[in-house]
């Protein structure tokens, strides 16, 4: 495994690291708020804030390392996003005009700027994992998993689980899972890397018969090489706690088979019951199990690398519930 490469020190263990690692570091950032859209749109600023008053209510400001996000770099953007792409996002950006998608995604002055830094901060979480600083990182705003190599989808313009995929396998890492529970598919990393054998991905999402963006159905299972590495599992509209529970085992299964080196789990908000978008009925339950699970097998592969990122949420309440449970479980 080569050493320092493109930001990222490749280390066998966090735990191994000649600094002491934190259990949890997460992004805790006015910056990150000014990813969202006003005039009433669902992804509006104010989810960073519904966050962290729970998270300080809790305490969980004293007991975790805090990582300030930064911007990341045309480079960094180009290891997932095409060139042409990437232009078209900052001219949109410098009017704030228009759609960046068919009508989901507004643009507004800043927004490159503002989505760009929702790539840096997972960037710089999966750093601080990857240098030892901490074995494991949340970030509540990121996991923009619509976003695809030329196109904004869904209210994601950069598509960040994406493009720190590429950067950790720029590093050195040969195999990184994406776990993704939000209550839509995460067809912008599916799809990216469908064929991928470097990818392990499953994903646990609403029917796409009834749901945004309509894909994932079971027997999409990757391509090629990488057939079988895929994992989707279509729940019906109204699955609950229970339906999670009995199909959450196939997830840790799929998981170990492949022995992933990191761990990027998408944890949206937006599968808990009362989102105004979706129609699944989970509770912060589901939210917290899949949290310790996967850092007990992280543990267990004996790296344990978890990146978890916000992703979806419509509910401001579950926004507040289910990601702190995330926390909660990671610490």
């Amino acid at each position: 495994m080569p050493g320092a490469v493109l930001g990222f020190r490749a280390v066998e263990s966090p735990h191994q690291s000649d600094v002491a690692a934190a259990d949890l570091a997460v992004v805790v950032s006015e910056r990150l708020a000014r990813y969202g859209f006003g005039d009433g749109h669902p992804f509006g600023p104010d989810r960073h804030s519904a966050f962290l008053r729970e998270f300080n209510a809790r305490g969980f400001d004293r007991r975790v390392q805090v990582i300030e996000p930064r911007i990341a770099s045309e480079e960094e953007l180009r290891s997932f996003h095409t060139a042409e792409y990437l232009d078209f996002v900052r001219e949109r950006s410098a009017t704030g005009s228009g759609y960046l998608d068919g009508g989901d995604t507004p643009a507004f002055r800043g927004v490159y700027e503002a989505a760009a830094g929702v790539v840096g901060a997972t960037l710089a979480s999966a750093e601080a994992i990857m240098g030892g600083r901490c074995r494991r990182a949340f970030v509540p705003i990121a996991g923009l998993h619509h976003a695809a190599r030329d196109h904004a989808a869904g209210f994601c313009v950069f598509n960040d689980c994406g493009v720190a995929i590429e950067r950790l396998k720029l590093a050195g890492l040969e195999r990184v899972a994406y776990v993704d529970i939000d209550a839509h598919h995460g067809d912008g990393v599916f799809y990216a890397f469908e064929g991928d054998v470097a990818v392990v991905f499953a994903d646990l999402h609403e029917d796409g018969r009834y749901l945004y963006p309509g894909t994932g159905a079971a027997d999409e299972i990757g391509s090629g090489a990488a057939a079988g590495m895929k994992l989707n599992l279509p729940l019906p509209p109204g699955a609950d706690d229970s339906v999670f529970d009995r199909l959450w085992p196939q997830v840790i299964a799929h998981l170990e088979k492949f022995a992933p080196q990191f761990v990027i789990l998408q944890c949206g908000a937006d599968s808990l019951g009362g989102d105004p978008i979706t129609h699944l009925r989970l509770t912060a339950h589901s939210h917290g199990r899949a949290a310790r699970d996967l850092a007990a097998l992280a543990d267990r592969l004996g790296h344990g690398r978890v990146l978890a990122l916000g992703g979806g949420g419509y509910n401001r309440q579950n926004i507040a519930q289910g990601w702190n449970a995330v926390v909660e479980n990671l610490l």
